[in-house]
């Protein structure tokens, strides 16, 4: 099923919204409670499933719920479609927590696929698939819970992502990146995507930056968030690891407990 094709508009710099305009009988999917507005004659419909089988059997649409449930995502999705003829319509998403909402052409991705971490997904022209990707490396799953199970984005029309903080776009050209792991948003499916030890054993314990970091080789590219949720959360939990400044390695905890 090929995609609809839809217009857009991203408005924000810090709290981004996506503002899309759809042509009479036009549909947009999006991840259920993401909606902010819709003008009058958008109707939506909350469906299990993404939509991009018309013919999927209920027990296809059933399994294809159950990986979502695995992403920890709702297994129902809403349907935004433009019922009114003759006239465009609006409706606008927003991601829900403070980020950059990253427009993606899957058409101009290599074989219309895109790999994302599992919360990234935030609406999509219909005709775009959904589902759950395993990574196959075996150390995302035991050392690095973010990159183990992710969501594979499939078509060839826009699909909107989100992401924490500000979110940058890097080209590999058979190369290596390593990145604070969490903070990929998503990547090209060539690229090789693992978790690996931080370094020696005293980076890991002392450099504050983690045990684990993530791992991309390869040629494609690849979307990096600046404050995955995961750390923004750690941040501001008041007994967390990073209740104080100096907290940012082992040191720091050691150091308060000679505190008066």
């Amino acid at each position: 099923m090929r995609s609809h094709e839809i217009d857009y508009k991203i408005f924000g710099e810090d709290i981004q919204i996506v503002e899309i305009e759809l042509d009479p009988y036009e549909t947009v999917v999006a991840e259920a409670g993401s909606m902010l507005f819709m003008e009058d004659g958008i109707q939506f419909e909350t469906k299990m499933g993404d939509g991009s089988q018309p013919q999927q059997s209920f027990l296809g649409k059933l399994v294809q719920a159950g990986s979502r449930a695995l992403m920890g995502e709702s297994i129902f999705m809403t349907h935004f479609t433009n019922r009114v003829p003759q006239m465009k319509r609006k409706v606008a998403f927003a991601a829900p927590y403070p980020g950059t909402i990253k427009a993606v052409n899957l058409a101009e991705i290599m074989g219309n696929t895109l790999i994302v971490q599992k919360d990234a997904f935030l609406c999509a022209a219909l005709g775009t698939s959904i589902s759950i990707h395993f990574n196959k490396r075996l150390g995302s799953g035991f050392f690095g819970g973010e990159g183990f199970i992710l969501e594979k984005i499939q078509g060839d029309g826009m699909a909107f992502i989100h992401s924490g903080g500000v979110v940058i776009e890097r080209q590999l050209n058979n190369e290596t990146l390593r990145i604070d792991t969490g903070c990929v948003v998503g990547f090209e499916p060539q690229l090789q995507f693992d978790i690996e030890r931080a370094g020696s054993l005293k980076s890991m314990i002392f450099g504050g930056e983690g045990l684990f970091l993530a791992t991309l080789r390869g040629t494609g590219k690849v979307w990096i968030q600046s404050l995955p949720i995961s750390k923004l959360i750690q941040r501001l939990a008041p007994y967390g690891g990073n209740a104080n400044k100096e907290s940012g390695s082992i040191l720091g905890g050691l150091g308060n407990m000679f505190e008066s």
